[in-house]
């Protein structure tokens, strides 16, 4: 690993780690409860680890299916052991795709508007 590529490491662990004790720090608001710091630490190596184990997964997906770009199915394929989790993805998966669509039809209506426009001063 080389020198960048540790420091991007580092530097993403410390972002998890912070995350996490805001996160932790609000769910400890919430509920009245405090976490420690070694508790927080805890936390936030699991994740990191786990984000790590996710992210090789998905590449390995990728490149499985022989491209070079991760897609939404592979994400979907990574949550399936996660029932709540891969719910979650599917809903904001099918949000997504519905925006797009809307978006497309926007575009599209957008585009006919334009070419009416010029059609008629023509």
């Amino acid at each position: 690993m080389s020198v960048d590529e540790d420091e991007t490491r580092q530097r993403l662990k410390a972002a998890v780690h912070y995350a996490v004790g805001r996160m932790c720090q609000r769910m400890g608001e919430d509920h009245r409860r405090d976490f420690s710091r070694q508790v927080v630490a805890a936390i936030a190596e699991t994740t990191f680890r786990q984000c790590d184990i996710f992210a090789k997964d998905l590449e390995a997906f990728a490149r499985h299916a022989k491209r070079s770009t991760v897609t939404s199915e592979d994400v979907k394929l990574v949550a399936r052991r996660s029932t709540a989790l891969s719910i979650h993805i599917q809903n904001k998966s099918e949000e997504l795709n519905q925006e797009q669509r809307d978006l497309k039809k926007k575009n599209t209506a957008k585009r006919r508007s334009r070419d009416t426009e010029e059609e008629s001063r023509e």
